[in-house]
């Protein structure tokens, strides 16, 4: 697979009947879930799960989806979908990249982008990132060109 940026973090999704509109594609809220999918497979992939999250009184949440749809996915298509984090201040904030491609021609159908920012679970209040999320997230940044 020829992806946009190195050491990409992928999943497999294979398009199901029920993913499916009246349009006869992928319905665009699925691709928000395998991006919500992919991003939690990820965190814990580098060590970052959802009883971290609790145990920190800690979470990562959407601040802004950016996503470019390029064409669609129908049922029974095998997919792969990429991540990677190209951007985190450390302190706040933490952007993802998303590439999603259809196996059997190579065309990307999506480009995305997603930016998060830590937030204190108990109040909803965005909060300091804990030094662990800064050092997982940090590790796995991955530059994008300019």
């Amino acid at each position: 697979m020829s992806w946009e940026l190195p050491s990409p973090f992928v999943i497999g999704i294979e398009v199901e009947e029920a993913a499916i509109d009246a349009y006869g594609h992928a319905n665009n809220a699925e691709y928000l879930r395998w991006i919500e999918r992919i991003s939690w497979a990820h965190s814990q992939h580098l060590g970052l799960d959802i009883h971290d999250y609790r145990r920190h009184d800690r979470a990562m949440a959407v601040h802004r989806h950016e996503l470019d749809y390029l064409a669609p996915a129908r049922a029974g298509d095998s997919l792969e979908l990429a991540t990677w984090i190209v951007a985190c201040d450390g302190r706040l904030t933490l952007t993802r990249r998303f590439q999603l491609v259809r196996d059997s021609d190579a065309t990307t159908l999506l480009r995305a982008r997603t930016r998060f920012a830590c937030i204190e679970l108990s109040s909803g209040r965005a909060r300091r990132m804990p030094m662990d999320y800064r050092d997982i997230y940090g590790r796995a940044l991955v530059e994008e060109p300019t």
